[in-house]
This record gives C-alpha cells, structure tokens and sequence, in this order.
C-alpha cells in the first residue's frame, strides 16, 4: 500500500467530495506505454507505433526531444530516435505533459495557466542541474512544475466561481492559499491534483509534493526529494515573477525562508539566479 492510500485526508476527501470534481482520467495512450513499461520486455516498436498514431503528440515529442533542456547531442527525426534516446520512462512523462493541457477548454485563461506552468517546469529543470544543494532529477523536477498546479484547471473546469477564488488566495497574507480554498469548496487544488497525477502514473514522490506544495515546511514525510521539489518549484514560479512581473502572488514570503534552507541557497546566491535565469526565462 502507498503512502497515497494510506492518508486518511486523501482517501476520505476522493470518496467523499471528489467524486463529483471531474478528475480527467488517466489517457488511453499513458496506459498502453505503462503498461509496456511493467513488461520484463518492454516492445519499443509498439510504443512509438501508439505514440505515432496522434500526429501532434509525436510532433510535441520530437521537439521536446530536441530542445535545449534535454541537451541532447544528436537530433532526433522520429518518435523511434525519441524513444531510444529519452528512454520509456521520460517519454511517458514527456506524453503526460503534452496531453495534459488539451484535455480542458482552450479558454484565454487556461491558455495563460498551461504557459506558465511550461515556463515553471523548464526553469525547475534548469534548477535541478544547477543548484548543489538540490539531489532531485531534472526530469522529475520538470514534470512536477507541469502536474504542480494542474487541480487548478480542473477545478476552473468544474467551478464557475473559481478564478475569483483564485485571485483571493494569490492575495492572502496569513492564511495559506489551500486554507482560502477550503474556505470556499469541499477540496483544494493540491489534493485535486495530486489525485490527478497518482491516476496518471506519476511518482509517488511527485504526487506527495503536489499534495503538500502549499505548506512551509510540508506536513508529508521528510523525504528529501519531495522537499525539493517543493522548494525548486516556488522557487521557479519567483524567478518568472521576477522577470515578467505577470500573477504576482503572496506566496513566496510564506515559502522564501524553506526554500532557501532547502536549497542550501543565501541570499547572495538568490541574487546571482535572478540574472542567471533571464535566457531561461525567455525560451
């Protein structure tokens, strides 16, 4: 049993209130390559054949193979090359973030939410490389900035009233964001979307830290790569706020101090990742 299904919270909320939030289910085409992955044999030829079948996931592959934050030497031309260069586990992850903002509305604010979500994961991944203090795995630092805030599109989906709800936990000082949600709706956009990335296979590790992604220091277990990923991620979402001035929040006063500890950052070094990552900033 995980650690997911062992939490009262979780377990309760998902039978209780969740029923009805409108979780999109895990996507045929994650199933079928974590079904090959669970395999002694995984068949390669059967994957990318699944993946080449979407022409714009193959499309989003091959490009995402070949972008600077991979740093691959040799471009790939196929979903084949992609395969065998990024391995089952990074293509699944990979396929997770591509489908996971075409399965809402493409309304004008969700638009603006799945970029800078992008930018946010590619920043925690160009983190993750750079920082000493941090032992968490680009990849996984990548995909968490993707999955991290994804209840919240969910419940825009399901709950008109929602984007105002959003602006007033961007704005709060005492209480945490989760706490002003609470306040509103029977759930959070944590849980929601920590439910959202244990169904779309997910590490358990990301899972937890979406779960607990509002809270200084989290009341999940201390594990040093859940803790990580916390504090690189609203790290990142700084740096952009920083450089674009766009969705200022409250939230980095409430997570600077943890995230710095974390880290293992000071002040000093603070400053030298404001100019470091402009160029990252503006990919």
């Amino acid at each position: 049993m995980s650690v997911l299904e062992e939490s009262p919270l979780i377990a309760g909320m998902l039978v209780d209130t969740l029923r009805d939030i409108g979780i999109p289910p895990c996507p045929a085409i994650l199933n079928r390559i974590n079904v090959e992955m669970g395999r002694e044999e995984p068949d390669f030829n059967q994957v990318a054949s699944v993946i080449a079948s979407d022409v714009g996931l193959a499309a989003g592959l091959i490009s995402l193979a070949n972008s600077p934050y991979y740093g691959l030497r040799k471009r790939v031309r196929s979903v084949n090359e992609a395969l065998m260069m990024l391995g089952l586990s990074s293509t699944s992850r990979a396929i997770a973030g591509l489908v996971l903002h075409k399965i809402f509305p493409a309304t004008p604010t969700l638009t603006r939410f799945w970029s800078a979500s992008a930018r946010i994961a590619m920043l925690s991944g160009w983190l993750a490389q750079r920082l000493e203090g941090c032992r968490v795995n680009p990849e996984d630092a990548y995909s968490f900035g993707l999955f991290r805030d994804a209840g919240i599109a969910v419940l825009i989906n399901r709950f008109p009233e929602y984007i105002d709800l959003l602006s007033r936990a961007n704005e709060e000082s005492p209480l945490s964001f989760t706490a002003v949600e609470e306040a509103a709706l029977p759930t959070n956009h944590a849980v929601v979307g920590c439910l959202l990335a244990q169904g779309w296979w997910l590490p358990e590790e990301i899972c937890l830290a979406i779960r607990f992604h509002h809270e200084y220091p989290p009341s999940a277990p201390q594990n040093k790569t859940i803790l990580s990923l916390i504090a690189i991620s609203q790290l990142s979402e700084h740096l952009l706020q920083y450089h674009t001035c766009l969705s200022k929040t409250g939230e980095w006063v409430k997570a600077q101090a943890f995230c710095l500890e974390q880290l293992d950052l000071t002040v000093q070094g603070l400053e030298s990742l404001y100019q470091a990552s402009e160029p990252i900033v503006a990919i």
